[in-house]
């Protein structure tokens, strides 16, 4: 199965219409399309924030394994990027990946303080 296909049964098994995903991963709805009929090539960053949108491995988009299931420390990188890749968060926010990588694990410390204690 190729990756457009895999998206789109993920999408569908969630029960989102393709607009929907594109406002999750923040892509133009047309651009959601042409990745899903494989008209457009993925770029690395859009595939990242597919995975962890779709709670899948990247591996399993590419087709290069065939379980969809993510490992639980999969699951907490994916929702770690989730939050560090949300569109609404402030500017500053937008420069984390050119941060130093002390600053990151400062910034996952913080994510993970605020997770146990249901704030997201």
């Amino acid at each position: 199965m190729d990756i457009g296909k895999r998206i789109v049964s993920l999408r569908e098994r969630r029960g989102w219409t393709q607009k929907e995903l594109a406002n999750r991963v923040n892509l133009n709805v047309s651009v959601m399309n042409r990745i899903e009929s494989n008209d457009r090539p993925i770029k690395d960053s859009e595939l990242l924030n597919l995975a962890n949108v779709l709670e899948v491995s990247t591996d399993y988009l590419l087709g290069r394994s065939e379980s969809s299931t993510l490992s639980q420390t999969e699951k907490k990188e994916a929702e770690f990027q989730a939050f560090a890749n949300n569109p609404t968060l402030q500017k500053w926010y937008k420069e984390l990946p050119k941060s130093k990588e002390e600053d990151l694990e400062k910034l996952r410390k913080m994510w993970e303080i605020l997770k146990d204690h249901g704030e997201i």
